[in-house]
C-alpha cells in the first residue's frame, strides 16, 4: 500500500505543469516578501495571481479564479498604499495596526453573509462540484487580502485559517503543487503574524 501511495504521489508530481510551478514559486516569494514588509511583494504578487487565474479557471474553481482578479486590483492598491509619500527604500513606511472590536464585528457579519451568498451563486450558476467551500475560501481570502493592504496585524490569522481550508480543496482538485504551496503558506502566515506582532510592540 505504501509503494502504491508513493507511486501515486510521484505520478502527480510528474504531471504538474510548468505554469503551476511558476505560480507556486512566485506565490511563495510574494508572501515571504510581505512578511518582510518588502514592497516588491506586490509586483511579484501580480505575476502569481495572473498565473493562478488561469489555473483555477481550468480547474473549475471559479470563485478562486475571480479572487485572483481581486488580488490583482489589491496588489496595485497595496503597492501604492505601502509605498506612502515618504518612502525612500523597499521597506514599507506604513505602520502595522490592529483590528478594533467594532471592525471585527463588521468583518464577521460581512464574512458570514458573503460566504453564504457566494456559495449559493456558485452552486446555482456554475458547474463546480465544491460551491460552498469555494465560496467560503474566496470570501475569506478577499477579507484577508484587504486587511493585508491596510497592514492590519490580524490579516495573518485569517490567512492561517483559510490556508488550512485550501489544502484539502486543492488536493481534491488534483492540484498537488498548489496544495503544498498552501501548506507552506500556512507556516509563512504564522511567521508573518509573529514578526508583525513583534514589530508592532516596538
Amino acid at each position: 500500500m505504501l509503494n502504491s501511495l508513493l507511486t501515486q504521489i510521484a505520478h502527480q508530481f510528474s504531471s504538474i505543469s510548468p505554469i503551476e510551478w511558476f505560480g507556486v514559486i512566485t506565490g511563495i516569494c510574494c508572501v515571504y516578501l510581505a512578511v518582510k514588509q518588502n514592497i516588491l511583494n506586490w509586483p511579484v504578487s501580480i505575476l502569481s495571481v495572473l498565473t493562478y487565474a488561469y489555473i483555477f479557471y481550468q480547474a473549475k474553481l471559479y470563485g478562486d479564479a475571480i479572487l485572483q482578479l481581486y488580488f490583482l486590483a489589491t496588489a496595485v492598491y497595496g503597492w501604492y498604499y505601502w509605498t506612502g509619500t515618504k518612502a525612500t527604500s523597499l521597506k514599507s513606511t506604513k505602520p502595522i495596526v490592529k483590528i478594533t472590536h467594532q471592525e471585527w464585528l463588521i468583518i464577521c457579519m460581512i464574512w458570514l453573509f458573503a460566504s453564504a451568498m457566494a456559495g449559493f451563486l456558485l452552486s446555482r450558476f456554475t458547474d463546480t462540484d465544491v460551491p460552498y467551500i469555494d465560496g467560503l475560501c474566496t470570501v475569506t481570502s478577499f477579507i484577508a487580502q484587504f486587511l493585508m493592504t491596510r497592514k492590519k496585524l490580524e490579516n495573518w490569522l485569517i490567512w492561517i485559517f483559510v490556508d488550512a481550508l485550501y489544502i484539502p480543496l486543492y488536493m481534491h482538485k488534483n492540484l498537488l503543487a498548489t496544495a503544498i504551496l498552501y501548506f507552506v503558506f500556512l507556516f509563512i502566515a504564522l511567521k508573518g503574524y509573529l514578526d508583525w506582532k513583534k514589530a508592532i510592540s516596538k
